[in-house]
Order: structure tokens, then sequence, then C-alpha cells
């Protein structure tokens, strides 16, 4: 039986499951079988962007799967080459085709860009796509403090969400406590750091206690801190081991382990240097 997983309650009252399923580095023909596995296994939200090129396949598997459309979390995201007004809406239409879809649960600007500096254009675009009831939330991925700031200097739509590279070894404590200022969920990308830190002798030993798996105790550790979190895999056995993370816990000092593991370890580009 597939386990109940928790929901996020984000800042416009719309409820996303706090584990969901990424699909970053997945080809077009895997992601339908992977997409297609964890729809089986029991997630209901599915993470995408126009840049993986796999949104077909992720609507190949979601038209293919028998789960009601409302049960579903659908993510995309728009590139960095299509950000503008006119340019995010027709990136936006481009990528509702592909998916096959009506609308999307969470629309994000993939990357702020900021040498380029549209994003507030492609913000407005997507506050409209908001306002027309395409999207049920808007989001941002990869902000810092400084792009969230300007970005709210000018618009009365604050991002649900902001998606981060956030693992054990960058923990992003400064920009998680922004978002809990502004009310804006964090969301981790690369959870488990690629497997970078799943060798750390705190996780390690934390495993052997609970008879878990390295991987399952650092997405318990995103959990319990709060974060959305959306692990990748296209393995079956794995995509349903990511989600049995429900019946343990850790502890206040097992958290405290994880936390002095903080090194400032980046598997992407930084986000003020990526344009």
């Amino acid at each position: 039986m597939a386990p109940t997983i928790p929901t996020v309650t984000l800042n416009n009252g719309v409820q996303i499951p706090q584990l969901g399923f990424g699909v970053f580095q997945v080809s077009d023909e895997q992601t339908t079988a992977a997409v297609s596995a964890a729809l089986e296994a029991g997630y209901r939200s599915i993470d995408t962007a126009a840049i993986y090129g796999n949104e077909t396949g992720v609507g190949t598997a979601i038209a293919s799967s028998g789960v009601a459309r409302d049960e579903l979390f659908i993510t995309t995201k728009l590139w960095n080459a299509d950000q503008g007004y006119d340019a995010t809406l027709k990136a936006f239409d481009a990528s509702l085709a592909k998916l096959g879809l009506d609308y999307a649960d969470l629309y994000l600007i993939h990357w702020p860009t900021p040498a380029r500096d549209l994003y507030r254009e492609s913000w407005k675009a997507i506050e409209k796509l908001a306002t027309d009831g395409r999207i049920r939330a808007a989001g941002v991925s990869n902000f810092q403090p400084a792009h969230l700031k300007r970005l709210l200097d000018d618009t009365d739509l604050v991002p649900v969400v902001n998606q981060i590279e956030l693992h054990p070894g960058l923990q992003q404590n400064e920009l998680r406590a922004v978002h809990a200022d502004l009310g804006i969920a964090t969301e981790a990308w690369s959870p488990l750091a690629q497997g970078a830190v799943l060798g750390d002798e705190a996780i390690t030993t934390i495993a052997a206690t609970y008879g878990k798996s390295t991987a399952q105790v650092v997405l318990r550790w995103h959990l319990q801190l709060g974060n959305i979190v959306i692990p990748k895999s296209v393995t079956p056995a794995r995509i349903r081991e990511n989600l049995d993370v429900f019946d343990f816990a850790l502890t206040d000092d097992e958290m405290t382990a994880i936390a002095a593991l903080d090194r400032g370890l980046r598997t992407g580009p930084h986000p003020d240097e990526l344009n």
C-alpha cells in the first residue's frame, strides 16, 4: 500500500505533496517509464522543466496512469532563453501542450539569470497566467535573497516556493531564513547532492541505526526541516525506496549531526553566475 504523503500548504492556500518525483537528466524515452513507476508507487507530485526535454514523456505517463488530474501536482519551469513577457506566455503554452494538460499546478522561473535582467517581466507574465487560472501557483527557482527582494519590489504576488539546490552539504540557512520571513516554501533540488553526501559518517551511522539507506536518511532530514523535496531515480526499486521514509524519525541529536555537514558543496551552477 502506498504511504500517505504529507502536504505543505503554500502561501496561496494550495497544497503541494512534501515529497515528489523529479525527472532532471532523464531522457524523454526513459521518462514515461520512470513517471509511470512513480505514480504506481504512490507519488502524486511530478517536477519537470522545459529544458529537460521530457515534458512529453511526463505527459504520456500522466495520460496512461489512470490517476485523476485533480490528484496530481505537476510543476514545470520557464527556461532562461524564454524569459521576457511575451516569450514567457509562449513558452508556457508550449510546455502545456507537451504535457497534454489544461493547466499546470506550479510554474517556476528556472534561473534568475541576473545579467539578462528579464525575470521581473517574466514574473508579470506568470502573474497573468495565475490570474487567468492557467496555473494554480507561481514560484521561482535558484533565486538568491537579492533577486527575491528585487522581484518583490515590483509585485504583490509572492512566489509560493523557491526551488534551490539544498542537501546536507549545502544547507542554505540564510536563504531558508529569508523564505521563512517572506512566507515562501523551500523546495530542494539535488536533495541527495547526486550521492556526494551519502558516504558521510554521520549519515551512514544513522542509516545503520534505523536499517534504512543513506538516501532515506537524507530525505527524512529534509522532511523534518520542512523542505519540499523531489528526488529522482529511473530504477523502480529506488523510486519506491525514496518514498519509504515515513516510518521512522530522526532525533534532535541526529538532526544536529547532519547540520554539521554543511560545507558549501554545490553540485550545480551558482545562481549569481549563470546567465
